[in-house]
């Protein structure tokens, strides 16, 4: 009978078994004893073949979908007995996947992990079963700094977190949560996540706006920078803004990619959108135009592979994103006082609002003025206007007469 009291040392610490020299080795190590992948799929797997795993440093084990329950008679052990044979491991990062794991078992493995120099843990395509034992005085888990699950079911439905979270110790900086069964979590029961300052609840594409505002339990997250929801059922960025409003959390970028994103309906209740806030990424969302009531102040608005049927005008972007549009054109516009020959074209700025001209106008001026020292010589501006009904005009030619013969060799025109 295999005994271990978690999970983590059944899996590593298993008394060695005779082998058939003929049974292919379900885990395997690199040559650097870094990685260690495992996977458990034969009927009656070899399961020392784990002992493997020992010197690596990433470890991955699956469990080939069958149960776990055969392990709980050790489940009960004081992992202190094992406690420096599990801190002299050089495990960092673990990831166990394809398994039923009763809740008694996996508070186990949490246990004999806090003794372990573990920072990063992944469970992938679990089933939790029954309930998670109450927490027992001066027990604790991992020192983790990265949490991952992907696919996990659990029997206590939205109080799977709070109850997960006991088990950790504080300092969780990382957090995520994909494929989840329940994220209406208890925030009541809910602890605060002192530390946690990404939050990434990307492919659950049932959660929506109103799945949010559950998740995002009110003054749970204070230090939250990264707020990420790629494939999460997002309909309009300012529900998005409504549901981090309520919750009070200030992330520095937010992600909304991979949504299939629409215009705010009219009547809808207005928001403030976070003061932290310079990151938005609104790419792979289907966006036919850029949705109004976007923050102020981005100094990234990323808005790639959508189906805007024109370049947005300066009057729609956050006054960054204007911004970071013209230093571009002034590095660009840097390079003529250096001897250089420069064209610059800008496509889509013929419905813009006039403060634009201006300001290309003094970049032209400022940028083009030969450096002191530079050889004295003679430069050509022009400021070309091209419009939709085939005319060209000169800006800066006196009589604005309409250009016959238009030479730009750097564009090719």
């Amino acid at each position: 009978m295999v005994r271990a009291p978690c999970l983590l040392l059944l899996l590593l610490l298993l008394p060695m078994l005779c082998v058939s020299e003929t049974t292919p080795e379900p885990c395997e190590v690199d040559d650097d004893d870094v990685r260690c992948f495992c996977n458990f799929t034969d009927p009656q797997p070899d399961w020392s073949s784990a002992f493997q795993c020992m010197a690596a440093v990433e470890v991955e084990i699956h469990g080939g979908g069958r149960s776990l329950e055969q392990f709980l008679k050790g489940a009960d052990a004081d992992p202190k007995q094992y406690a420096d044979m599990v801190k002299a491991l050089r495990l960092r990062r673990l990831t166990v996947g394809s398994a039923q794991v009763p809740a008694v078992l996996l508070v186990a493995f949490l246990r004999a992990l806090s003794y372990s120099r573990l920072k990063e843990l992944t469970l992938q395509n679990l089933e939790v079963t029954g309930a998670m034992p109450p927490l027992l005085l001066e027990a604790t888990g991992p020192a983790l700094s990265t949490l991952s699950l992907r696919n996990v079911s659990w029997a206590t439905g939205g109080a799977w977190l709070a109850e997960l979270q006991q088990w950790l110790k504080p300092g969780l900086k990382v957090l995520n949560i994909a494929q989840a069964h329940s994220l209406a979590f208890p925030c009541s029961q809910l602890r605060t996540f002192p530390a946690l300052t990404t939050l990434d609840l990307s492919d659950n594409p049932g959660l929506g706006e109103d799945g949010l505002t559950a998740a995002l339990c009110p003054h749970k997250f204070p230090a939250l920078r990264a707020l990420a929801l790629r494939n999460a059922g997002m309909e309009t960025p300012n529900g998005v803004c409504v549901a981090m409003a309520a919750a009070g959390v200030q992330p520095h970028s937010l992600d909304l990619s991979h949504n299939s994103l629409r215009a705010t309906a009219p009547g809808a209740p207005g928001c403030v959108w976070p003061s932290t806030l310079n990151s938005l990424n609104l790419s792979f969302a289907g966006l036919e135009q850029v949705p109004k009531g976007l923050p102020a102040k981005l100094s990234v608005l990323d808005l790639r592979c959508n189906r805007l049927n024109r370049v947005p005008g300066l009057e729609e972007l956050p006054k960054e994103a204007e911004q970071e549009l013209l230093a571009r054109v002034q590095s660009t516009l840097g390079l003529v006082a250096r001897g250089y020959s420069v064209s610059l074209l800008l496509r889509g700025r013929e419905t813009e609002t006039p403060r634009l001209v201006p300001q290309l106008l003094q970049m032209l001026f400022e940028e083009t003025l030969p450096h002191r020292g530079a050889v004295p010589g003679v430069s050509t501006l022009s400021l070309v206007q091209l419009s939709p009904s085939g005319k060209t005009q000169d800006l800066l030619s006196p009589g604005r007469e309409n250009l016959s013969v238009l030479d730009v060799s750097p564009l090719g025109l």
